[in-house]
């Protein structure tokens, strides 16, 4: 059923048009040997793969998944996932993605899959046969392509660095999805987040330049509907429609949910410290102003499956120190403006003022959460924080970065602090020994790394 998925035949080591697809494939391959080979052996997969696909295997190390992990049966399955897909931002817009791309790809025996932004597989489309034999591999309605749950894929690499990508064969991390080639797309909101993936799946076909652009074109299509959409809502509540609707006695809260204390409220100038949950729960909503159901408020906040009994007693317990007036039900949402230091530090990121968001940023997004929802955040502001550091090239800057915890051990940006300082200044010097430092430091953590799989 795999080599079906893949047209039939498993892929050859040949070239195909515009793509060195046979020596990526062996190069792939025999990275693959080293990594079963683990110890000394992974030092060698630097020469062998693309930059994206090895730091996506590093990644995927870390995180401890397994190359030769099998098909299992976890996942949002039956009416949990229809109510989760039925809810998603991306179901209106399923007319138009079928119009633009599943009718075209299902003629050519080729798999289209979208999935939300956390990477949970919404739907499959496709030729019956072709669709099972997906299912093999595990691009199945309901599974999670997350980077840190199945490692290096193409919906896993969307997700993780919000631009398109494609992997092909033994690419993949996992050795049961050698025989498919990916290509895949992000789909933003009005605002420039991600909220969902299209990928197209088959064999080596998919490698070509024009099936990405396909990918990416329907894509663009989905995100400009999506504006039309906000643009109409826009004039709705302009109206009298929802905006109209707000209670009298709404107030404005404010949200700090950056650095090590505790998250804390403010409301009409009073502080009050939150649980982590409760900050939890106000952020996803601050960052979700269209609203959560239930089921995806609580993928958002644990990957286990927490049920719905628990999601709104949380709430409730939220709705007492907040006030009763605060959130709407069916979906959850707000109805007061909640202004978040993350908020604050994304329009510091956004105006290019990278002094102001290095005062902002306290310390990371929640550090101690593990909720999916958060820990994307969390990565996203980090990235982005650090890009514009380094973007930057200004020693102060530099400075206030490599002095925090968050910088403190990163040798790339203690390298573009150095090429920033005259060479005769004694502070090169001093940046120059802490370089050695790190280089002794970060070859003894690769050493251990090695014994991975030994």
């Amino acid at each position: 059923m795999v080599s079906n998925l893949a047209g039939g035949r498993p892929p050859r080591h040949r070239v195909e048009p515009g793509t060195q697809l046979g020596a990526l494939e062996a190069y792939a391959a025999q990275a693959h040997g080293y990594l079963s080979a683990g110890g000394e052996q992974l030092s060698q997969l630097a020469g062998l793969l693309r930059p994206l696909v090895l730091d996506s295997w590093l990644r995927s190390l870390r995180s401890g998944v397994d190359p030769m992990d099998v098909l299992s049966e976890r996942g949002l399955r039956g009416a949990d996932l229809q109510r989760y897909r039925d809810a998603h931002a991306l179901a209106p817009l399923m007319p138009l993605i079928d119009k633009l791309l599943v009718q075209d790809a299902a003629r050519a025996g080729l798999v289209v899959a979208l999935a939300d932004q956390f990477g949970r597989v919404l739907s499959v489309y496709g030729n019956p046969d072709r669709v099972a034999a997906a299912a093999e591999v595990g691009l199945r309605a309901g599974d999670d392509l997350s980077e840190r749950r199945i490692g290096t894929n193409a919906a896993g690499l969307v997700v993780r660095t919000g631009r398109a990508a494609w992997i092909h064969g033994p690419e993949h991390f996992l050795h049961r999805m050698h025989q498919i080639t990916c290509a895949a797309a992000p789909v933003h909101d009005p605002d420039g987040r991600l909220v969902g993936v299209l990928m197209v799946a088959g064999g080596v076909r998919v490698a070509r330049p024009e099936i990405l652009a396909l990918v990416k074109a329907t894509a663009t299509a989905a995100e400009m509907e999506l504006v039309l959409t906000a643009m109409r809502s826009g004039r709705a509540d302009a109206g009298g429609g929802q905006a109209a609707s707000r209670p009298a006695e709404a107030r404005s809260l404010g949200l700090e949910v950056l650095g090590q204390g505790q998250p804390q409220l403010t409301i009409a100038g009073d502080r009050v410290p939150l649980s982590q949950r409760h900050a939890e729960i106000l952020l996803l909503l601050a960052e979700h102003p269209e609203g959560l159901g239930a089921d995806h408020l609580a993928l958002l906040l644990d990957d286990t499956d927490l049920d719905n009994g628990t999601i709104r007693a949380a709430v409730s317990r939220l709705r007492s120190v907040v006030g009763p007036t605060v959130f709407g039900s069916r979906p959850y949402r707000l109805r007061v403006p909640v202004a978040t230091d993350v908020d604050a530090l994304r329009a510091a990121l956004d105006s290019g003022d990278v002094e102001s968001a290095l005062r902002l940023y306290a310390g990371p997004v929640l550090p101690r959460s593990t909720a999916p929802g958060i820990v994307d955040i969390r990565d996203e502001l980090r990235v982005r924080l650090r890009t514009a550091v380094l973007a930057s090239r200004d020693s102060g800057v530099l400075r206030r970065w490599t002095s925090g915890a968050e910088g403190r051990d990163d040798a790339a940006a203690w390298a573009v602090y150095r090429a920033s300082v005259d060479r005769d200044s004694p502070l090169y010097a001093q940046i120059e020994a802490k370089i050695r430092v790190l280089d002794r430091r970060l070859g003894a953590d690769a050493t251990r790394m090695q014994r991975f799989g030994s």
